[in-house]
């Protein structure tokens, strides 16, 4: 019996011993072996491990990819036009033992405190070289990208790699957004101006052509009809010509149908003339008593 009082507390510690001895690293972390503070075994594969109880103890560390959200951060680009960027990183920890040597015991709370510094810093410095314009243009990537690899050289340093930064949301203070917003209505207005007055000269310009060939194929129409008209009185003056000359006696009489149309036209004015006029010659019968 006394035996037993004896073995079950000891068996007991012997089992606490035992237990406090082991430990499990997830295949999600690394993990971290300390002695009196001092790192002395790095435990990187998932699996049962074992340390020394009351002396050593195990740190573990998240191995997947985190994130980490920058607050709205005020910058001021190449042009003066202030503006609000919001960003986020993607990290992760690829070396534990410059990590803890780093961070101390802060752990991850305090490496993203220096991270955000990290980010702040190389986003200050790379948009303040650019235009707003670049900022908010297609160049958005790379200008993340070179915020990225900056980040990546300062972010070795606490073993952490900076896998990706993106920009989120590019906004202009409050107070600029009136003004912004006036300025970019006048260029428009300016630029619509400077467009209509374009489309007005090119209109002119097209209509003077228009004018121009009008006037030259009006031009050259009635060169050619005067030049066909006179070929026609030259034909025609020849047919008469050649009638005169066939039948006297009848081309007088056309000629004189000719100025009885023409005189005797409706809406014309009276004539008075005497009826033995050679003008009547035609109109006069055979035969005196009729």
């Amino acid at each position: 019996m006394r035996k037993t009082t004896y073995l079950l507390p000891v068996l007991v510690l012997v089992v606490i011993g035992a237990l406090s001895s082991l430990f499990i690293v997830d295949e999600r972390e690394k993990a971290l072996v300390l002695q009196f503070g001092k790192v002395v075994s790095v435990k990187e594969e998932p699996g049962l491990y074992f340390k020394v109880p009351m002396i050593q103890e195990v740190v573990t560390y998240d191995d997947r990819i985190l994130s980490r959200e920058v607050g709205p951060l005020e910058i001021t680009p190449s042009d003066d036009r202030r503006l609000i960027v919001d960003a986020f990183a993607r990290y992760r920890i690829t070396d534990v033992v410059q990590f803890r040597q780093a961070v101390g015991a802060g752990g991850i709370q305090l490496a993203e405190q220096r991270l955000d510094n990290i980010l702040r810093s190389q986003t200050r410095e790379v948009l303040g070289k650019v235009s707003s314009n670049d900022i908010l243009s297609s160049d958005r990537a790379t200008l993340m990208l070179r915020i990225r690899n900056a980040a990546i050289t300062e972010a070795r340093s606490l073993g952490l790699e900076v896998i990706d930064v993106r920009l989120k949301r590019t906004d202009l203070p409050q107070a600029n957004l009136e003004a912004t917003f006036a300025r970019m209505r006048a260029e428009r207005e300016r630029e619509a101006a400077d467009e209509i007055a374009r489309g007005k000269e090119a209109a002119l310009r097209i209509q003077a052509q228009a004018d121009r060939t009008v006037v030259e194929l009006v031009s050259d129409a009635n060169r050619q009809s005067e030049i066909i008209r006179g070929e026609a009185d030259a034909k025609r003056n020849g047919i008469f010509a050649t009638a005169y000359g066939a039948d006297q006696e009848f081309f007088e009489f056309y000629r004189s149908l000719e100025a009885y149309r023409k005189a005797l036209l409706e809406g014309n004015s009276s004539m008075v003339m005497s009826p033995d006029s050679d003008f009547f010659n035609y109109l006069k019968s055979a035969n005196p008593d009729q």
